[in-house]
């Protein structure tokens, strides 16, 4: 009994837009950082920086419609959005501390310019928030020794975790009625 009403209080997170709206929150205040790491700090970021600040732009704007009208086809929106951008952050953060612990620092390069679609290019558009110019192999700033990427893993990671408790608590509840 104790496992439904844990199950059933995990999918009622995803009715709430209260939750939605933590998750824009979570994900506005890593761009705030990420622009004043950027801006205020003189830390100038690379293209796999801006592919992570980008990633997770799209968790933020993920949440925008399940946060203003909460339904079923904001929410699919939602789950879809935050779990590909979840997920590729993850991927990019993780090919972004391989490139930064390579053994030959030579083969392990990145472009300067970034690859978004001709249709938007961000980087022309706002290039104070996606332009490149810094280095990948950098590593500028560090906290409990780990370097911005690989905190950026633990946070994609921990994005990723949510996403799957709060779908899988949806699908288990959904299967237990």
């Amino acid at each position: 009994m104790k496992d439904i009403t844990l199950l059933n209080k995990l999918s009622l997170l995803a009715t709430d837009k209260r939750a939605w709206g933590l998750l824009f929150v979570s994900a506005l205040c890593l761009e705030i950082a990420a622009l004043c790491f950027q801006h205020i700090m003189d830390l100038r970021p690379c293209i796999m920086c801006i592919y992570q600040r980008t990633a997770v732009f799209g968790i933020m704007f993920a949440a925008i419609p399940a946060m203003l009208v909460n339904n079923l086809i904001t929410r699919l929106i939602g789950y879809i959005g935050w779990g590909i951008s979840a997920i590729w952050g993850l991927l990019i953060a993780i090919e972004h501390v391989d490139i930064q612990t390579a053994a030959n620092p030579f083969f392990a390069t990145c472009e300067f310019v970034p690859n978004f679609p001709s249709w938007a290019p961000l980087h022309e558009w706002l290039p104070n928030i996606f332009a490149a110019t810094g280095d990948c192999g950098d590593i500028d700033w560090s906290f409990f020794d780990m370097s911005m990427p690989q905190w950026m893993i633990v946070i994609f990671a921990i994005y990723i975790a949510i996403w799957v408790v709060v779908l899988l608590s949806r699908v288990l509840l959904k299967r237990s009625l």
